[in-house]
């Protein structure tokens, strides 16, 4: 039928100079020999059949309906397109400004469908085997600057046409090549998407699969390349609180994209992003995709180890005066250098830095050098402060780490125990079902139906509150104040107690200071070094369990990067460790 139409349009195609044409969904006339799509499209001639109606093209690319499931016809690659769409919506509803969905993130997805032979080259690997060419306007697929078409719409939500509202100048994206296949082809009783099951199969050496947990990879990047308010805890902590899609993810996609078989393995996901998986996902696609050096982290942004340090402070209510410490830290260890921050994925010696574990890791340092954390000096320094407090009830409080300890205790205990009870209620089925196949599809529904009957039927029965609308994200756990006399407030608090005046200068009353890790493991080891609790402190490890729930890291991934900021400060201790370990090697030796 669509040839029959196309018949009146006898112009030769400018790429192979054939004479034999057809539609595309939205009216324009592509060439079936080569599949070049043209500029020009049918002309309605009589609109009196249409009475009342607005003519309007809506360009839905491959998305032709099937036969089987009554769906469109869809990628892989368009599901995450679309679940990146979604996550840069929630970003910008967050605050984040809407360039970093429409240029930073809608290129570096460019530059993967390149990278990977999905788009904008010469033989996509979804057209390889049907042995079609997919029009192309530029020459040079490897260079950063090139700006190919667009692979398509992708259920109408590119992210250069979603921002099209909004900025009427952006360029509306040109449509996916149309490909035309049997019936046969396009039809895939394993999977909903096309290319699912080869997808799933598919091993080739040097292209990076996409997955779910990539696509915070792609955000946290964007969010780097910005330079925006977010580190990458908090947007693991957004995921957790469903600010942002990730575990349902697919369960936004349109009713037409149908979703089962091999697309569950890829789609679906059964457990909590960890920090320590994207972490090396993130290095895994900046250098997979070959970015270029990443913008300086200057002294004003927020990603600054000093502005970081600050920001922490106030989470865990601590004093303010302890910021000028932990300024002087970062001066010492060298980690405030633009030279050190600097992110540079394509360098021979990539330096990876975690922003928000390093700035805590900081913090750390900074306790113990101020009450050594030993399970001792602390208390003795509490007691001076609680008998100083107690005699000068006007004057500026001490600061009390005992005091600090009980408050803090108490608060994390509550926050540790309502995120519990969050997790463990946290349905992990999605209101879509997921199934394998077409046979399975009435039996998996049925059971949905009789789990949501069930649910409804206890809840009348509990009688349970009405659903509490969520509170708006933010970058804060913990909200201290003056007023609040149940938790008091210690930002306010001095820290004389545990400083002493040595000339123009303020020192610490503590003169010593114990190293977290006194050697650390050899390079070809995965980790820096080795963390058990038995050999610390209770002071030391209430402090990793405390910033270590905040970020939502392991104690052991903490307790790493304060042995990494010790081993830039203590420079001459180490190297003194290390020359007595290499004689003692030589007197073995002999």
């Amino acid at each position: 039928m669509e040839l029959e139409e196309a018949r009146e349009f006898r112009e030769r195609c400018s790429q192979c100079a054939a004479v034999s044409w057809g539609l595309t969904d939205e009216g324009k006339y592509y060439c079936t020999s080569c599949h070049n799509v043209t500029e020009r499209s049918r002309e309605i001639i009589d609109i009196g059949a249409i009475p009342n109606t607005k003519i309007q093209a809506i360009n839905r690319g491959l998305k032709r309906k099937r036969k089987l499931e009554k769906g469109w016809d869809w990628y892989v690659c368009e599901g995450f397109q679309h679940i990146l769409y979604q996550q840069a919506e929630a970003l910008q509803s967050l605050g984040v400004g809407p360039e970093l969905k429409n240029e930073v993130l809608h290129n570096f997805w460019k530059r993967y469908l390149q990278k990977s032979k999905q788009a904008y080259c010469k033989n996509p690997v979804y057209t390889s085997r049907r042995k079609t060419t997919v029009l192309e306007d530029n020459s040079s697929h490897s260079d950063w600057e090139s700006e190919p078409e667009l692979l398509s719409d992708m259920s109408c939500l590119s992210f250069a046409e979603s921002g099209a509202e909004s900025q009427p100048d952006v360029r509306t994206p040109k449509p996916f090549p149309i490909i035309k296949a049997s019936h046969s082809e396009t039809t895939s009783v394993c999977s909903g998407s096309l290319d699912g099951v080869e997808y799933s199969l598919r091993k080739e050496k040097g292209v990076m699969k996409m997955s779910v947990p990539r696509t915070l990879a792609f955000c946290y990047l964007s969010l780097l390349w910005q330079r925006e308010t977010i580190t990458l805890s908090d947007l693991l902590r957004f995921v957790e609180e469903e600010h942002i899609p990730y575990i349902h993810a697919f369960q936004n996609f349109p009713e037409e994209m149908k979703l089962y078989g091999r697309d569950k393995g890829i789609f679906a996901i059964e457990s909590w992003p960890n920090y320590e998986v994207i972490f090396k996902k993130i290095i895994e696609v900046a250098t997979f995709l070959d970015l270029p050096r990443f913008p300086d982290i200057t002294e004003n942004c927020y990603l600054h180890p000093n502005i970081l340090c600050m920001k922490y402070l106030m989470e865990v209510n601590l004093p303010d005066e302890m910021y000028n410490l932990t300024c002087l830290v970062v001066k010492a260890t060298g980690i405030g250098e633009v030279d050190f921050l600097r992110f540079d994925p394509i360098a021979k010696k990539a330096k990876t830095v975690k922003y928000d574990v390093q700035a805590v890791a900081v913090i750390v340092v900074a306790l113990k050098l101020l009450f050594l954390l030993d399970d001792n000096l602390e208390w003795s320094l509490s007691n001076i402060a609680e008998k100083y407090n107690k005699k000068n009830k006007e004057d500026k409080p001490w600061f009390d780490f005992r005091k600090w300890y009980q408050v803090m205790k108490k608060a994390i205990d509550e926050k540790k125990q309502k995120w519990e009870e969050a997790r463990a209620q946290f349905l992990w089925k999605g209101e879509k079902p997921l199934y394998y196949s077409a046979i399975d599809r009435p039996v998996v529904y049925k059971r949905r139906e009789m789990v949501v009957s069930l649910q409804k039927q206890f809840s009348t029965l509990v009688d349970s509150a009405p659903n509490i609308e969520k509170k708006k994200p933010s970058s804060f756990q913990f909200n201290w104040t003056e007023e609040d006399s149940e938790r008091p407030c210690f930002h306010g608090h001095s820290l004389q107690g545990v400083l002493q005046q040595k000339g123009q200068s303020l020192t610490t009353k503590n003169s010593l200071y114990w190293l977290s890790t006194q050697k650390f493991c050899r390079s070809h080891c995965k980790h820096v070094t080795t963390y058990e609790e038995s050999n610390f402190s209770l002071s030391y490890q209430f402090i990793l369990n405390l910033f270590s729930f905040l970020l939502r890291i392991k104690t052991s991934f903490l307790h790493e990067e304060v042995s990494l900021i010790e081993k830039r400060l203590f420079k001459a201790k180490y190297n003194k460790t290390n020359k007595k370990s290499s004689r003692s090697r030589k007197a073995r030796k002999y």
